[in-house]
């Protein structure tokens, strides 16, 4: 039975975080070879060195590119991201839909609708209504979260 290192759970939690270099044996900048500070596992800190490199080092940026394993493309994102939010804008971006895709401004108009005419209405009876009328199925507190529903007694219904 073969023991988990400490490298093994920092390569676990890079992959499940989406920070996980694809390519750690092809980073070639010194840095990387030479402290263990520096680790080509971690993507993050792969493009904010890429970054700096050409920002304070005065690198091109196809070296620079070239010495951590990533493309030209993939700078230019990076750089355009850490210059607009820092180093958060470096963090690979959720997967998935961004917003609540199924409830469209047609979908949210009809829940206000729905909920002034009938202020008791509950959620699940809207969501009931929305997927009769349009034929989509939306859980109840999406509907709430989006702002086209509540019902009585709800804790995010207003004056409640």
């Amino acid at each position: 039975m073969s023991k988990t290192t400490p490298d093994d759970i920092k390569r676990t939690v890079l992959a499940s975080s989406g920070t996980l270099h694809p390519h750690p044996e092809r980073v070639s900048d010194e840095l990387f070879a030479e402290n263990p500070f520096f680790d080509p596992l971690d993507g993050l800190q792969v493009k904010y060195e890429m970054l700096r490199r050409v920002r304070v080092d005065g690198y091109t940026v196809s070296r620079a590119a070239s010495s951590f394993a990533l493309s030209r493309p993939t700078y230019y994102q990076a750089r355009d991201a850490f210059e607009r939010d820092g180093l958060a804008g470096l963090l690979p971006e959720k997967k998935g839909p961004k917003r609540a895709h199924k409830l469209t401004p047609e979908v949210l108009a009809f829940a206000r609708i729905e909920r002034e005419a009938d202020p008791d209405l509950k959620p699940d009876e809207l969501a009931r209504r929305i997927e009769k009328r349009f034929g989509i199925r939306v859980h109840p507190k999406s509907v709430v979260r989006a702002g086209g529903g509540g019902g009585k007694g709800h804790p995010k219904q207003k004056g409640s």
